[in-house]
Order: structure tokens, then sequence, then C-alpha cells
């Protein structure tokens, strides 16, 4: 009974926790924070209890892991074989949010989780079911990292732990969440507002809104702030999303202001039951409406076919009804990307407003 209580509490902290009621700041910080933390921008709700029910689901999904399609991943061999065959800039998935995308010369690694459970502990919670292709000890060389927000599916402290050059790269996190790096031997951690921005290795790398919340344990719920992050090279501009529910005032904001954007990176999983993962997670069609809102010329996908019982959906579902709705609103077969995990692509395309 106590070990089942204790998978209860790993998958209603991986499934993300829901914040108490909060109060504006009255000293005039900006309106996502709060006297207890941090909270969405007032136009979209912040996350709400997903009740009983669905974490006794969560619990139960993490016992199985479902059958893998065929082609759904490519082996540690021709993963590493790929990612040192493709030159210039490329981007590479190693299962859910997690992708190495190389731009200007550099590597940024995604919101690193590179092990097998994602939770507080190492036997329990919802669990990888598919290797990320390229293991921590053959990543290439990482001169950033990139955190979207607390979650242990997109913050992971085995992974974190185990990547080596921690004196060189630079880690950009939202607020709150430096601490964790530099506890961690990391000394180059650097937190950013929404709409902040700072330049590493020549890039430039601004933190944006997401629709989202954030825990560790069930005593700091919202007490570090979530965030999108755009990407800007030398010759092209990435956004990268983690996780987020839909608002369209944000996106189109984020369009209208730091697109057009070559590719962007978009959760298209964990989306059912809608009647409570509305608030922090979008459907594929509406990852599709962010690309077009976002003025995007490739979409790729993202937060899917890696872990289990994070949500109600088959979990080979997401790709399809990506497809069907990018094709529906114009694009093409080739500005779809769902890439196999471990499998790298080269970015080709050029930003629309330099055609």
């Amino acid at each position: 009974m106590k070990k089942l209580i204790a998978c209860l509490l790993l998958v209603f902290l991986v499934s993300g926790c829901a914040s108490k009621d909060e109060q504006i700041s009255m000293d005039r910080n900006p309106i996502h924070h709060t006297n207890a933390g941090f909270k969405n921008n007032p136009f979209v709700e912040t996350a709400a209890p997903k009740g009983f029910l669905f974490y006794m689901r969560r619990f139960w999904g993490s016992v199985f892991t479902p059958e893998i399609p065929e082609g759904h991943a490519i082996s540690s061999e021709e993963s590493l074989s790929l990612l040192n065959s493709v030159k210039g800039d490329r981007i590479s998935w190693l299962g859910h949010a997690t992708f190495l995308i190389n731009v200007s010369g550099k590597t940024i690694l995604t919101d690193p989780f590179l092990s097998e459970f994602a939770s507080p502990v190492s036997w329990a919670g919802p669990r990888r079911y598919v290797d990320p292709g390229i293991s921590i000890e053959n990543l290439p060389q990482i001169d950033i990292v990139l955190i979207s927000h607390s979650h242990y599916d997109h913050l992971d402290e085995e992974t974190i732990e185990k990547l080596g050059n921690k004196n060189k790269i630079h880690v950009l996190v939202p607020l709150g969440l430096k601490s964790f790096f530099t506890e961690r031997g990391y000394k180059n951690v650097t937190e950013l507002d929404w709409y902040e921005s700072m330049t590493v290795e020549g890039i430039e790398i601004t933190s944006l809104p997401s629709v989202h919340d954030s825990a560790r344990s069930t005593s700091d719920h919202n007490k570090t702030l979530w965030a999108s992050w755009g990407i800007e090279g030398a010759e092209r501009k990435i956004l990268f999303i983690g996780d987020t529910g839909y608002s369209e005032e944000i996106f189109r904001d984020i369009g209208n202001q730091y697109g057009p954007f070559d590719y962007s990176i978009l959760p298209i999983g964990a989306y059912e039951p809608r009647e409570v993962m509305w608030m922090s997670h979008v459907t594929p069609e509406e990852a599709v409406t962010i690309g077009i809102e976002t003025n995007t010329e490739i979409l790729v996908a993202s937060h899917w076919g890696t872990v289990s019982s994070l949500s109600d959906e088959p979990p080979f579902e997401p790709p399809v009804r990506f497809r069907e709705a990018g094709i529906k609103n114009g694009f093409s077969d080739n500005e779809l990307w769902v890439l196999k995990v471990g499998e790298t692509r080269a970015m080709v395309q050029k930003t629309k407003s330099n055609e």
C-alpha cells in the first residue's frame, strides 16, 4: 500500500501539479508574478487539480509500456552515424522534449531527460519506454542547456548530474531554477523572466511565455517559472516550447514580436482528457495553430512517443492528428517533421522574411 501511495504521488508530480489560490503581488511586479510564486498571464488559467481517478490511471499506465511500432526509433549505431554525418545546422530528437539543436556551430540541449523514470526516485513513476538513441555518454559537446520548466519529464536530475563539461556549459532557466544547477556543479547559469534575452556564444536566446505550471514536490507548486525559448542564430530562428496549453493572445504576440521562425518545436502529446489537460497541454491541432500564429515555416513534433502514463490518449495517435491538421492548414509533408527517436535532420530552410 505504501508503494501504491508513493507511485500515485510520483505521477501526480510529473503530470503537473496545481497551484493554490494566488493573489497578484502588490509591489507591481509583472502580472505573472504573485506572492505565492508564478501564474499564467491573466487571459489563461493556471492548471487545476486533475482528480483522483486521473492519477489512478497514471499509476496503472506506468506499470505497463506500449508496444512500439516498427520505425518509431533507430538504433544507437544509426543515431550516432546520422549525428556525425549531418553537417551544419541540424536538429536531433532524443525523445519527449529532449532535442539537440545545432545552430551557428553551437549545440543546444533542451529539457534533458535521458534516464528511465521521470520521477524523484529511480524505481517508479512515468517510465521511458524507448531508448534515446544517443546516450549521455555519447552526446556531443554541449554548449547551451535550455530548460522549459521543472517537471520531472523535462528536468531530469540523473541526466543533469551526468552531463560533462559543467564548467563551460551555459545553462538558461526560468526564474527560480538556478540553484538546481549550481548545486550540481554548473558554473554558468542564468535565470530569465519572460521577454528577457541574452546572447550566448553568438546566439540570442529569449525567454517567452507558455501556458503551464511547475512543481517537483507537494510544497513547491508554481514556485519556479515556466517558459518557451526563442533561439536566433546567424542564419535561422527557432522556437522551442517544452509544454503548453493554448492561448491565441500569447502565441500571436510571440509571432508578431519575435517571428517569423524557421522552425518551431511543438508539443503534440499528453492532451487527454481535455477537461483537465486543456490548461497545460495542447492537442496536435492546437500545436499546428501555434505554428501558424507564430509564423513558422517548419513544425517539429515533440512531447510524445517516449514516456508512459502521462495522459489518456493512445500513445501513437498524436503524430497522425498532427500530420492531418498540418496538411489541412496548408503545410506540406516536408514542413511537418515527425522524427524517429534518435534521428537527426539538417535544417535547410530560411525565414520567410528573407526569401
